[in-house]
């Protein structure tokens, strides 16, 4: 498991991708993530990635960049019962 920093909130990543990538004519760094989200971390996680404007370190990496998402998709539209747990992919892509 790698844990990476989304605006110092550390998440704690099931699979991580990680590439340079061309795109709109300059390369970027694109990460796609796969995590869990319980039920006690869902009102966290959601209200950060509403923000879209995202400070990034991978450690594991020695990786730090700007980045926005790209896509997002989650198994879960409501985590608010106690216990549940959903399935979060994310991709974020280093701003210009």
């Amino acid at each position: 498991m790698t844990k990476i920093l989304v605006n110092d909130y550390p998440i704690e990543v099931d699979k991580m991708t990680s590439k340079q990538m061309e795109h709109n004519s300059s390369a970027k760094r694109l990460v796609q993530l796969e995590f869990k989200v319980k039920h006690e971390d869902y009102h966290d996680i959601t209200t950060l990635l509403y923000k879209n404007d995202f400070d990034i370190t991978i450690p594991e990496e020695n990786l730090q960049f700007q980045a926005t998402i790209q896509n997002y998709t989650t198994s879960f539209t409501n985590l608010y019962e106690k216990g549940s747990v959903g399935d979060f992919y994310l991709e974020l892509i280093e701003k210009s």
